[in-house]
């Protein structure tokens, strides 16, 4: 396997006002906000459009369990199934199932400090 991570997907963070983030990101720094955050729009060394979200979530969530921490990485990988497989071999904690949308697949994993990470292999044309 020779790619495995290829870039960062997103950015996710607790918040006690997710809203008041995004309209704080929104006045401060510029960013475009929706419901969900904000895309980043850029190419990869190929000329690919790519995305890379950054997201507040709401303080309580429970999305990024098991890790007790106030954030989760997200990465893009090239071939999540085969990542998986790779990773499981190599003695990494898998987290719950693959699961898939139009969007692209999703798989979790905890890195040594017990912080859950999350892995997308994206279909970025499902944005546009």
């Amino acid at each position: 396997m020779k790619k495995r991570v290829t870039g960062i997907g997103g950015l996710f963070f607790k918040s006690k006002s997710p809203q008041a983030s995004k309209d704080w990101y929104k006045k401060h720094l510029g960013f475009n906000t929706d419901d969900y955050g904000c895309t980043f729009w850029w190419k990869d060394q190929e000329g690919n459009d790519c995305s890379t979200q950054w997201s507040p979530f709401k303080d309580d969530t429970t999305y990024f369990q098991p890790s007790d921490k106030a954030y989760m990485f997200n990465y893009r990988v090239e071939n999540l199934e085969g990542l998986l497989k790779v990773l499981k071999n190599e003695g990494v904690t898998i987290v719950g199932e693959m699961e898939s949308y139009d969007y692209g697949k999703f798989g979790w994993i905890l890195d040594n400090d017990g912080n859950k990470i999350e892995l997308w292999e994206p279909v970025d044309q499902a944005f546009k």
